[in-house]
């Protein structure tokens, strides 16, 4: 499969933004990197992006517990924006949360590919952005 060429992180946590910003810039510094603190940037983004008929990343790691537009508040609005048909985005959801209901609940979104326990460890990472493959930790 191809390597990835864009990829989109959704977090509030400035740590486990900055530390996977590095993991994937160092084992692949040519993949482009964007990055929001909530999900209603990350969809006011899209949107913009969608009108000016941008190509949208490949790959969204997306925390669940963030504040203003939280994770699941990201995918019900994502699924209004209607993506192109053709662009396939794959969306994982990277949390901490143990809650099996959490687990469940991003089974329900097609889109979701994997719910992944933070922090990432780099091979995880790797295996996201090369493979673009669903991905269970």
């Amino acid at each position: 499969m191809k390597n990835t060429k864009t990829i989109c992180i959704i977090d509030d946590d400035d740590i486990y933004l900055f530390l996977s910003k590095k993991t994937i810039a160092k084992f692949n510094p040519e993949i482009r990197m964007t990055t929001f603190v909530n999900g209603e940037e990350a969809i006011l983004s899209f949107k913009k992006m969608i009108l000016a008929n941008e190509v949208l990343p490949e790959i969204i790691l997306l925390d669940i517990n963030m504040p203003i537009l939280d994770g699941w508040q990201f995918m019900d609005e994502f699924l209004k924006i209607n993506p192109p048909p053709d662009k396939s985005v794959s969306i994982y959801i990277t949390s901490s949360s143990l809650d099996p209901a959490d687990i469940e609940r991003s089974k329900r979104y097609e889109a979701v590919k994997g719910f992944l326990h933070k922090p990432l460890d780099t091979e995880t990472l790797v295996r996201i952005c090369t493979l673009n493959k669903n991905v269970a930790q």
